[in-house]
């Protein structure tokens, strides 16, 4: 499909929560596994047609810090997963420009696995194109939390003036440093909630949710999340009138 959607109607920041793999799966009387698998095809598609589209950054919440407690059979296979994943798509990340960064805390990791994200982040790191985060063992309270440690210690130490703090100094200390806030949040499989994801940086996105499930979200469904993004008025606090500059929306 050619990329015929009008510029404005594409967001800066593009934050997914890929949910519906297992019950995708389940469905097919298949493996959970097998709908993680799917998941890693659709994931791939949209950052395509995002890094077509001139999204400037993607984040997919990949594994959430919560994510521990599931079977310990689910977590092992989609560690490997993760794992193969990175040596198979960086080479394509790199030859499309899309530079990849992890987010979350890696310490839980192999530590394999966490030599391997190392080298895709350095393979990608001179890419100029779209900034693809991936949220791995991420929690929104954990990425405040370890804001407001660093911060602290910096205050203690000196370095900092509690006095001077703002938002946009604290935005600098969380792990989405450098890229724009979200504009639009995705989340698929029928679920209205934001689960512990990004929780300071979706203080003005606009929400969207859709009962498709993750192994199907294609194309057309992006398409679909950009044109609902596309007519939505963003205020940011102001009225409707001076947004449209004294028109009603």
């Amino acid at each position: 499909m050619t990329n015929t959607t009008p510029k404005d109607a594409v967001p800066r920041h593009v934050a997914i929560v890929m949910d519906g793999n297992g019950r995708w799966a389940k469905a097919r009387y298949l493996p959970r596994l097998m709908g993680h698998h799917r998941g890693v095809e659709a994931a791939r598609k949209v950052i395509r047609v995002c890094s077509g589209a001139g999204v400037e950054c993607l984040t997919l919440f990949a594994f959430s810090s919560e994510n521990w407690r599931r079977p310990e059979e689910e977590v092992s296979g989609l560690m490997s997963l993760f794992m193969s994943a990175l040596e198979r798509e960086s080479a394509a990340l790199f030859r499309h420009n899309v530079r990849l960064c992890f987010i979350g805390d890696r310490s839980g990791f192999s530590a394999s696995l966490q030599e391997k994200i190392l080298q895709v982040e350095a393979l990608t790191a001179s890419c100029s194109g779209m900034r693809l985060l991936i949220a791995a063992n991420y929690g929104g309270r954990w990425d405040i939390l370890q804001a407001v440690r660093t911060l602290a210690n910096q205050i203690n130490s000196g370095d900092l003036d509690a006095n001077k703090l703002d938002e946009t100094m604290f935005g600098q200390f969380l792990s989405t440093d450098g890229v724009p806030e979200p504009d639009l949040f995705i989340r698929t499989g029928g679920e209205k909630r934001i689960s512990n994801f990004l929780m300071w940086q979706l203080a003005y996105a606009e929400l969207y949710f859709t009962d498709v499930l993750w192994p199907e979200f294609d194309e057309q469904c992006l398409r679909d999340a950009f044109r609902d993004f596309a007519s939505r008025q963003r205020r940011f606090g102001m009225t409707g009138e001076q947004v449209s500059g004294g028109k009603h929306a």
